[in-house]
């Protein structure tokens, strides 16, 4: 048995935590194990400099000190360390990896007993954790895994919430659509907020949104918000390429830091205004001084949402009028409308209510094509978007209006017939047809297969057969999870995880999907 775990808890001192703890034991028969350990510097740019001590090895690159501790003695090699050993019925060694101070000694590896305090104590901080979970409805250990996911991926001191704790995995195999996802997205914030305040998870939500209203705070007149911040609040995501790596299964490029984060997006202040509406509706009613940088967001988006844009899927191709961003556009107003009259905070409400209505009726007019019998993805276009699916989840469409249900019909129908769904998985869009500026294609979107769960589930309130086609869709949607019950960004044509891993997003449309899907089943 091998088992790796982070140590966390009551019982844990701060000098345990941030580092991993590997035990390996046999319970039957004689077993010989070989370990190596190569750590990868500055993304394998620099070969560590390895001394072997009498409590294990510990390796430096520049300020960095790593330490592996190990009662099993290791050998020193050109990348890193090695050892080989064997373990009878009954035996057991633990390892620990973990950062080192300047002046920091490699110490003894803990002994077995303290490794399994340290191991009760983290099983004990979990449980406690997912106890808080208020939902108790159908799907609840996938939906509790998907709770778990975005623990894992928040920044304790901070509160900020990765997209995915990984970068360039290939969402087509030899493809180039390889991009960074350890960062934290401002569209991600309503989608989080509302899936943690759903669950009962309070505090994460409340440190979630004290790190995005601190965002609000840092914005300028000219650039209100960048689309995508680091976790500690940075800016500077210059994108660069790893050239001296081939990349997951030889997909090139590895980039690092991420383009997007200059790019124009109008779509991020809908996300965010949406978070900032439920955290007051389900959490903890916003300052006044929140309000006033809130306000001046608005009045950015009511001057603003005419203008092209690179949309929610960061085309790399000229602005275009994108449908989903003008969508948003409506709900960053509607939702500050809605806050100002709730609450009674100051607002231009008769210039917001003009432009929530100019949007409202330009979108119907120009974002519907009837030719296509659907929302498209942009004005003028006759190509299908994935995102469209989200309008009756933000209440901007009746979920039975027949443009509404005309719109899902036509994603709902294959490749060949001129729809995104393959066996009930989504595509986002069809990059042959509708080129985004890069090469290759992609597999389906999780994200947008649940979207289309949770908008045929809303359809099903005035229509059963569609609500029995969400509750298919969707159970067969989890058969897609890995057996901890985790998604990538996407699926490929064999049913492999493709792109970054795990995805938060897909995780959190899971959520909202299951919520809604039993709630209407109930």
């Amino acid at each position: 048995e091998i088992e790796d775990f982070m140590p966390v808890g009551g019982a844990v001192q701060n000098a345990q935590r941030d580092q991993l703890i590997r035990r390996v034991r046999v319970s039957r028969g004689s077993i010989r194990f070989q370990l190596e350990c190569q750590p990868a510097f500055d993304y394998g740019r620099a070969a560590p400099e390895t001394t072997i001590t009498g409590n294990g090895a510990i390796f430096k690159s520049g300020e960095l000190r790593l330490a592996l501790q190990s009662d099993v003695p290791l050998n020193k090699t050109e990348r890193g360390a090695e050892a080989a050993f064997t373990l009878e019925a009954g035996q057991s060694t633990t390892f620990q990896l973990r950062g080192l101070g300047a002046d920091e000694a490699c110490r003894p590896a803990v002994s077995g007993d303290e490794a399994e305090q340290l191991f009760q104590s983290t099983v004990q901080y979990w449980r406690s954790w997912l106890s808080q979970s208020a939902y108790s409805g159908r799907w609840r250990d996938m939906v509790n895994r998907s709770a778990l996911m975005l623990k894992l991926l928040t920044f304790e001191p901070t509160g900020a919430i990765v997209a995915a704790p990984t970068c360039s995995l290939a969402t087509e195999i030899g493809g180039e659509r390889n991009w960074d996802y350890r960062f934290t997205w401002i569209r991600d914030a309503a989608f989080t907020l509302y899936g943690l305040l759903r669950l009962g998870f309070t505090g994460e939500a409340a440190a979630f949104m004290e790190w995005l209203i601190a965002r609000i705070g840092q914005s300028s007149v000219d650039a209100p918000l960048q689309v995508l911040y680091g976790i500690d609040g940075r800016t500077d995501l210059t994108e660069t390429v790893l050239e001296h790596l081939e990349g997951y299964r030889q997909s090139p490029p590895v980039r690092i830091g991420n383009g997007a984060a200059e790019t124009f997006q109008l779509d991020i202040y809908g996300e965010l205004l949406d978070s900032v509406y439920l955290f007051n509706k389900y959490g903890t009613p916003i300052s006044y001084d929140a309000w006033v940088h809130i306000r001046s967001l608005v009045d950015w988006v009511c001057d603003n949402w005419r203008r092209k844009d690179t949309g929610i899927w960061e085309s790399r191709t000229d602005p275009q009028h994108f449908v989903y961003s003008k969508l948003m556009c409506w709900v960053a107003v509607d939702r500050g409308l809605r806050l100002s009259e709730k609450r009674s905070l100051p607002a231009d409400e008769p210039r917001w209510r003009k432009v929530r209505n100019a949007i409202y009726e330009e979108v119907f007019e120009r974002g519907w094509n009837p030719q296509r019998q659907a929302f498209v993805q942009s004005y003028g276009s006759d190509c299908l978007d994935g995102a469209t699916l989200i309008m009756p989840l933000v209440f901007f469409a009746s979920p039975a209006d027949p443009k509404m249900l005309k719109t899902i019909r036509a994603i709902n129908r294959a490749p060949q017939e001129g729809g995104l769904v393959s066996d009930g998985l989504v595509y986002r869009f069809d990059p042959r047809r509708c080129p985004d500026g890069l090469e290759g294609g992609e597999g389906t979107f999780n994200m947008c297969s649940f979207w289309l769960v949770e908008a045929l589930t809303r359809a099903g309130r005035h229509d059963p057969r569609r609500l029995d086609e969400a509750r298919l869709l969707f159970e067969r949607m989890l058969g897609y999870a890995n057996h901890l019950g985790l998604y990538a960004e996407q699926t490929g044509s064999s049913g492999e995880a493709l792109g970054n891993f795990p995805q938060g997003f897909t995780h959190l449309a899971l959520i909202s999907a299951a919520y809604n899907l039993d709630r209407t089943l109930g």
